[in-house]
């Protein structure tokens, strides 16, 4: 199914309540992939008590110590964000983000992650996404709980799913989208090449880097290339080094 490849990640939740509610708000609406990033407390009690009937959820979610573990294999990664930040990310709306995930799953896992209760996402996890999304709620009152941002985003997954199956018999099989988009982890090594080969051209200088590898990874996760023309910026990069190596 569709929606197994799409995961809810929290990061570092403080209130298991929250835990517990946010795998009840998935459930409702058929998503069941739980990751849990560093989180303050074990799941307890109260969490179950709080997941109603979806503590088989709750049972089979994944607890890692970082992002990179919980999305390593991801080919969209979208975060949420209600801060406005330094420098700006590319952003969706709630229904974008739902059909984004759609579309991405056809083609693997993909990531929803949410940040703590009361900071959100670091600049740095934020970084790791290839999209924000910011759910627009009253501007006069816009404290939204964790469980609350959870069943809406996954509200927004499941509408756009059940639209993609109405119209599957519907779909010319001559136009339908084939790509394949590396994993977050792939695109981590990718980074690491570039700043490696920046730095050994002398266009970073290590004892004042800037934020040139800030501004792209936002070029990056913009164009977000295909898996076929990684290869072919990875291949570009290896040219560089043998070069300078002679």
């Amino acid at each position: 199914m569709l929606l197994n490849e799409v995961r809810v990640v929290l990061v570092n939740t403080s209130h298991n309540g929250n835990v517990g509610s946010a795998a009840r708000a998935m459930k409702t609406m058929g998503l069941s992939k739980l990751y849990l990033v560093d989180p303050v407390n074990e799941i307890d009690s109260h969490a179950s008590a709080l997941a109603a009937g979806a503590t088989d959820v709750l049972g089979s979610a994944v607890v890692v110590d970082t992002l990179q573990e919980a999305i390593a294999d991801c080919s969209l990664v979208i975060g949420t964000s209600a801060r406005s930040r330094t420098l700006s990310w590319p952003m969706v709306e709630p229904r974008e983000c739902g059909e984004k995930m759609v579309e991405g799953a056809k083609s693997g896992p993909v990531a929803l992650v949410f940040g703590r209760e009361n900071s959100g996402l670091s600049n740095e996890e934020l970084q790791l996404c290839h999209y924000h999304v910011c759910i627009p709620a009253n501007p006069e009152y816009s404290s939204l709980n964790l469980a609350m941002a959870v069943q809406t985003l996954c509200y927004e997954v499941r509408m756009s799913y059940l639209a993609s199956q109405k119209s599957v018999n519907s779909i010319d099989p001559a136009i339908v989208d084939e790509s394949i988009y590396p994993s977050s982890k792939q695109m981590e090594l990718f980074y690491e090449h570039l700043e490696t080969t920046l730095n050994e051209t002398g266009f970073i200088v290590k004892q004042h880097p800037g934020i040139v590898m800030t501004k792209l990874r936002r070029l990056f996760n913009r164009a977000r290339p295909e898996e076929i023309e990684l290869n072919i910026l990875r291949g570009i990069l290896s040219s560089i080094g043998k070069t300078i190596k002679k």
